[in-house]
């Protein structure tokens, strides 16, 4: 490109001076523009060598966690209890299963900061430490409530033998929602027409732009009660006797660490590390909460970079435009 600008400028003396100048802003642009595509193509080439040999390490190499010696197993509960999210059952019973198995765990603590979440990951939970317990007879599970234990987070507490807690803790929720929003009477001011057609007498009855018949109301209502009836049976089996005889314990009311402990809804107060020390026997604490792999996270981390990269490649671009 540079020999034919410089011969054209050599053989062609007619051309304009105004025409010279674009040929030449032409030529040097061009230039320019394959020198970065060189640059990017090496930069890209030696960035996802690297990553391969990364990966390729991680593969044939694993990690090896070294023994930790006897010492108080942890999983973590921390957050809104989803099937999709980042705690969910599969999850905190993934780490359950790894604490209970290992022989040097001497007792699990559970630590629980949740507002609840989904019932049925819930009693999934629920449901694998009553079997670990079995399991495991001589293996003790602590449940430990940081800021709150609340709905399906507590609905997961009652199946470990004790629950510890803070005096400032909000635990207990005891009840079950659902809830939503209906549009109708904004619908009719506006003059707007709701238009559904469903294949079965209720399978709309949720519509939030269609009334709420009495007769879905009911229907709804009996699934709450239904499945609060199972919550209710789930915390009396883990509670016990240590219950206080007062029906408020079931209405979905919530309360302090404090009060907690005077309705029986706890059994004493204590942190992670006054459990291990003090009733596990053991005060190293090792951490059995699933994380994401070594090489997830860095796949995660480089995918980031790499957008980065192509915003700042396209961000110097349209300045050179400019």
């Amino acid at each position: 490109m540079a020999a034919w600008f410089k011969s054209a400028r050599t053989n062609s003396p007619a051309i304009p001076p105004s025409e010279r100048s674009i040929l030449e802003r032409i030529a040097l642009e061009s230039l320019r523009e394959q020198r970065r595509a060189r640059r990017w193509s090496v930069f890209f080439k030696g960035f996802f060598a690297i990553y391969l040999l990364f990966a390729s390490f991680m593969y044939l190499y694993p990690s090896v966690t070294p023994s930790a010696g006897e010492h108080t197993a942890l999983v973590e509960l921390n957050g809104v209890i989803t099937d999709n999210g980042d705690v969910n059952a599969d999850r905190v019973v993934s780490g359950l299963r790894s604490a209970f198995e290992t022989d040097k765990a001497k007792g699990v603590i559970l630590r629980i900061n949740s507002p609840g979440g989904s019932p049925v990951q819930s009693r999934y939970i629920n449901d694998e430490i009553h079997r670990l317990r079995e399991k495991h007879n001589n293996k003790p599970v602590y449940a430990v409530v940081s800021d709150v234990c609340a709905s399906g987070g507590y609905y997961v507490a009652v199946a470990a033998d004790r629950i510890y807690a803070n005096e400032a803790s909000i635990v207990g929720s005891i009840g079950v929602l659902m809830n939503g929003f209906g549009f109708v009477e904004a619908m009719n001011k506006l003059g707007i027409e709701r238009r559904l057609m469903t294949a079965g007498k209720h399978k709309g009855m949720l519509d939030p732009f269609s009334p709420l018949d009495a007769e879905a109301r009911g229907h709804g209502q009996k699934i709450l009660d239904d499945i609060h009836e199972q919550f209710i049976a789930a915390v009396k089996q883990g509670r016990g006797e240590r219950l206080a005889d007062d029906d408020e314990v079931f209405s979905g009311l919530y309360w302090t660490g404090e009060q907690a402990k005077q309705l029986g809804l706890i059994d004493d107060f204590g942190s992670a590390s006054y459990v291990a020390r003090e009733i596990v026997g053991q005060e190293k604490i090792v951490d059995y909460t699933p994380e994401e792999s070594i090489l997830d996270r860095f796949a995660e981390r480089i995918g980031a970079a790499f957008a980065r990269t192509l915003d700042l490649r396209a961000m110097f671009e349209r300045l050179e435009i400019r």
